[in-house]
């Protein structure tokens, strides 16, 4: 499976149809817990498919309309196969016109929502700030590319647009040299030949010539993977090798520090482990940061913690940046003609069909270039409110 990206959360966002079908769930990924998952998920969709049916004259749906709605998550329950290849959680979303399940480097709460949009704001953890990151663990044997957050990592799948091993891409760097200086800077070309005259030797230089053509080629690949450009990347590989990447990558964000070594010996929870120690403090300077930005800018009329407030600039695009309470929720309803905002305080507000303004501040937040911290309430920089925001202007 790919990596989440904000496409496929914008695809999802701009699903406006009713009824829209979001279910959660953390899922089991080896030993005899995963016989769990199937059963799980079907007493979720029980639940659902008895609120569409309280819904069916709303909605416009018979029985029939009902079961082919329905159909493709009845399908996916009873696949057996499916159920024992899972991450940390699975996300489906079902309307009339799209299905996707998505397995996912983590676990959610179980919940099952219908609305007339899905609901969006479990997946900010791993698609907002300061939460989700990349190793990518280079050798001359081996090539993997890791996506990970605070408490789990899993391999990325890579397609053949990757090179595998130096030995693979050699063979066809021989035939056809890359032609890497049309899209390297001057100054970018200067710094890695210097790195790579920096050797012992005539076949040492050859090699460094090598490895620094095999990163070249992984480099150009990584924006075909529909990643998260903005996410951190940690480097693991052997200490001298990684400064060559470095200087060559166009990732916006590859940290200094990397996990040095050979990376085929440590497992993906071992590179974890490493990488995690390093990402850390970039994560917590990127938090705090943001927080004393919005101390320094409430008074000035630039930040609030009002959701009337929040709501409509979201809509607009003029959130910078977003804090939401992990867990917490407002339910109500935002109308963009008259820039209205009614907040309902029932507990029947999801089945009354209201929606989760928090979620939708989030979303239009990041479908807007802006940044998304989801965090614990008690990190959340406005005293007790589940949400405060950064305005651009």
């Amino acid at each position: 499976m790919s990596a989440l990206s904000q496409e496929q959360v914008r695809e999802l966002s701009e699903v406006r149809e009713r009824p829209c079908l979001s279910i959660y769930l953390p899922t089991y990924r080896a030993g005899a817990e995963t016989l769990q998952n199937p059963i799980r998920f079907k007493n979720l969709l029980r639940h659902a498919e008895e609120r569409l049916v309280r819904m069916g004259a709303e909605l416009g749906l018979d029985r029939r309309d009902l079961d082919a709605f329905l159909a493709p998550a009845r399908d996916l329950a009873g696949d057996a196969e499916f159920w024992q290849h899972q991450q940390e959680g699975l996300a489906l979303f079902r309307s009339r016109s799209l299905f996707r399940a998505l397995r996912l480097p983590e676990s959610f709460d179980e919940r099952a929502v219908v609305d007339e949009r899905f609901h969006l704001k479990p997946l900010f953890r791993l698609l907002g700030a300061g939460g989700h990151f990349y190793i990518l663990a280079l050798s001359r044997n081996r090539v993997r590319l890791l996506a990970a957050d605070r408490d789990s990592v899993r391999e990325l799948e890579l397609d053949n647009k990757v090179p595998r091993s130096l030995t693979e891409d050699l063979g066809e760097e021989e035939v056809q040299q890359t032609d890497r200086g049309n899209t390297l800077g001057p100054a970018a070309r200067g710094r890695a030949a210097g790195l790579i005259h920096h050797g012992h030797g005539a076949g040492d230089h050859d090699i460094k010539e090598d490895v620094l053509r095999f990163f070249n080629r992984v480099d150009d690949a990584l924006p075909t993977l529909g990643l998260d450009r903005n996410a951190p990347l940690v480097l693991a590989g052997v200490e001298y090798e990684l400064p060559i990447y470095r200087e060559i990558s166009r990732w916006p964000r590859v940290l200094e520090q990397g996990v040095t070594g050979n990376p085929d010996l440590l497992r993906p929870e071992e590179l974890h482990q490493q990488a995690l120690a390093i990402v850390e403090p970039t994560f917590e300077e990127e938090l705090r940061s943001a927080a004393e930005r919005y101390g320094n800018l409430l008074p000035k009329g630039r930040a609030s913690s009002q959701v009337e407030e929040v709501v409509p600039a979201a809509h607009d695009g003029r959130i910078d940046t977003l804090f939401t309470a992990r867990g917490a929720h407002f339910w109500g309803s935002y109308d963009p003609a008259t820039r209205e905002v009614r907040a309902v305080s029932d507990r029947g507000a999801e089945r009354n069909g209201h929606q989760d303004l928090l979620d939708l501040a989030a979303v239009e937040t990041l479908l807007h270039g802006g940044a998304v911290f989801s965090v614990e309430p008690a990190k959340v920089p406005a005293g007790g409110q589940p949400l405060a925001a950064i305005f651009r202007y």
